[in-house]
């Protein structure tokens, strides 16, 4: 019965729309449904989904973090700028993390314990970090990085799988034992559907919100990193724009805006329509422009079908009553 409860839910119709999606893939290109292809659906846009897995608990605790990107670019150019001033590479890669965590850190203090809305702090964040990260790195592209540093967001570390796919596989299961399976998870949906009342019942929700946008800072770094290696090169304005990307899935998996509510199931399911959606329209030589304009749509769609589905449940309910 929860079963067919759940293909009721607002997961089960993307389960629907991903198979619809998959069968007009398979039968467009016979190459589709290769593990090379597979593969490449997820690496080409796997720093996205890393971070999408970390927007969902951010989100659902009722904030958002419109700086992951900028904190992406910010690392990056902090492991660039300091390997060109002759840091060993191990020891940038540490710096470059502890600057997306004193970034996330320095969000959640202005957020948690200020008490600023997460909207204008990390705004400010997006804007903010993207400039710091052009006063390393300037309008050059720094690479050179060492081999084995290049190999780990481009080569193969277990089959097919690079080492980004593998972060996210692991990264995935955690976040859904954390969210679904411990209390800290379950503080993560009181205070979102309720800060105040969470509050009133002894729930210490600075402290909550300040370890959520800590790990937020750390894996944006991370998936920073990933990018650099995946690159092979560090620009001032690398994953410019991902965040339209990143909220997208998150809310088109059922996670409300408003908080509360949502799985790490529906985002996983999210990340696999958009992915097999960009590469069937890929396929289909559909342009960048008009795919950027499709995910914009979606945005649009997953910020209001799920509320318009909830009112049509509730009014059906009322007449049944």
């Amino acid at each position: 019965m929860k079963f067919l409860d759940r293909l009721r839910s607002w997961e089960g119709l993307l389960l629907a729309v991903l198979i619809a999606i998959v069968v007009m893939n398979v039968m467009r290109s016979p190459y589709y449904l290769g593990v090379g292809n597979i593969v490449n659906l997820f690496q080409l846009s796997i720093e996205k989904v890393i971070l999408a897995l970390i927007m969902a608990l951010i989100i659902i605790n009722g904030e958002i973090d419109l700086s992951v990107a900028s904190i992406m670019g910010l690392a990056a150019c902090v492991l660039a700028f300091l390997f060109q001033s002759g840091v060993p590479m191990p020891l940038a890669v540490v710096a470059a993390l502890l600057s997306g965590l004193a970034a996330g850190l320095f969000n959640g203090f202005w957020i948690a314990y200020v008490g600023l809305p997460s909207l204008a702090v990390t705004l400010a964040g997006l804007i903010g970090y993207r400039g710091v990260a052009r006063i390393f790195v300037e309008d050059r592209a720094i690479g050179g990085f060492p081999d084995w540093f290049n190999a780990l967001g481009q080569q193969p570390v277990v089959g097919p799988l690079t080492l980004s796919i593998l972060i996210f596989v692991i990264l995935f299961i955690v976040i859904a034992i954390i969210l679904h399976g411990s209390a800290f998870g379950r503080l993560v949906y009181v205070i979102g559907n309720n800060a105040q009342a969470a509050r009133y019942s002894g729930v210490r929700v600075k402290l909550v919100k300040m370890v959520l946008f800590a790990a937020s800072g750390t894996v944006a770094a991370s998936a920073g990193i990933l990018y650099a290696a995946r690159l092979g090169s560090v620009r001032g304005d690398m994953a410019t724009g991902f965040e339209l990307d990143i909220i997208t899935i998150v809310l088109l998996g059922g996670v409300s805006i408003f908080g509360g509510s949502g799985t790490i199931v529906g985002v996983g399911l999210s990340i696999l329509v958009i992915l097999n959606l960009r590469n069937g329209m890929g396929l289909a030589s559909i342009t960048g422009n008009t795919q950027t304009s499709v995910i914009g749509a979606l945005l649009i769609l997953s910020v209001l079908a799920p509320n318009l589905a909830q009112a049509v449940r509730l009014k059906f309910k009322g007449r049944e009553t």
